[in-house]
């Protein structure tokens, strides 16, 4: 049976082969298996997306992401779903936006909402949606049971990861740490760089500052003061690029202060024979396993006693 399935991405970052956001990953490789088993795939998302299937182009984003902009974003996305259910027989809805509940699709075919996101983000009436046939599926053990217990949720499928992929970029490890993801204050990125300075550490910094005003100062005003020499910040990295220096590293930093749902950065250097130090919050430690394939390290002082352990670990483990 030829399903058509219709998946609604995050409007404020685009879908390519190898996105930068976790949400992004999860709906690509969604997309390609669509359409490798010869369904059709249509991807609604932001202007100058690339899926492998059909792109049903969303409203462009440019400038800083007020929240002006987002509430004109999110209706432009209502109107574009609500044409493209009209105009194609679609079988399946996927949502993976955090803001979801702003733009769900008028009732009709079944809705699933991947949670990406840590459940207390959302409005508590976000979590339960009065479209009929609408099902939220958590991406962790750890992000279900925070649930209220009167929430309807499926069970848990955890984010995957090409592990061959990952295992194929072996270079020889060098002397640095390694720290990926979004430069925003949850994801703790002057806790890692206040760690590394303590235990006298290289680090890169690779990820992307998006456009929200907030994510900018935080960026200028804490995150740039912190660089130096032996504390760089080399800027988003995507596709092979990533692979070899996540392989490469002496071990990932993860030191979020949110509770993580289901860490792809974690998975991604685990697959590519690296060990993590990670605050052990949300699901990173069903992740990361403490003293096997990383450390849980909870604060500044206790990652920087973990850094000189990373050697302790055996990459083929990971």
């Amino acid at each position: 049976m030829r399903l058509t399935v219709l998946s609604v991405a995050y409007p404020f970052a685009p879908v390519t082969a190898d996105p930068v956001g976790g949400a992004e990953q999860v709906l690509s490789q969604l997309d390609r298996a669509l359409v490798a088993a010869g369904h059709r795939s249509l991807v609604l998302a932001q202007a100058g997306s690339t899926p492998a299937g059909e792109l049903v182009a969303g409203p462009s984003v440019a400038g800083p992401l007020t929240e002006a902009a987002r509430t004109r974003v999110r209706g432009e996305v209502r109107r574009r779903l609500a044409e493209t259910l009209a105009r194609h027989t679609v079988d399946f809805v996927h949502m993976h936006g955090v803001d979801f509940a702003g733009y769900l699709p008028p009732p009709g075919p079944p809705c699933l909402v991947t949670l990406h996101l840590p459940l207390a983000w959302h409005q508590a009436s976000d979590l339960r949606p009065g479209r009929p046939d609408t099902w939220l599926l958590p991406v962790s053990e750890s992000q279900a049971r925070s649930a209220p217990p009167e929430l309807r949720l499926l069970p848990p499928i955890p984010n995957g990861v090409d592990v061959d992929a990952f295992a194929r970029a072996r270079p020889r490890k060098r002397r640095f740490a390694l720290f990926l993801g979004r430069l925003c204050e949850e994801k703790g990125v002057h806790l890692a760089l206040d760690a590394a300075r303590a235990a006298d550490v290289p680090l890169l910094i690779a990820g992307e500052a998006f456009a929200y005003p907030e994510h900018r100062a935080y960026f200028d005003e804490v995150v740039r003061p912190r660089l130096d020499a032996r504390r760089r910040y080399v800027g988003p990295v995507t596709g092979a690029a990533k692979r070899r220096l996540l392989a490469a590293a002496r071990c990932v930093l993860i030191p979020s202060l949110a509770p993580e749902t289901s860490s792809l950065v974690a998975r991604e250097a685990l697959a590519a024979g690296t060990p993590v130090i990670a605050h052990p919050v949300g699901a990173l430690p069903e992740v990361v396993d403490h003293a096997r394939t990383g450390f849980g390290a909870d604060g500044v002082d206790a990652l920087a006693a973990a850094l000189p352990r990373a050697d302790e670990i055996d990459p083929e483990v990971c």
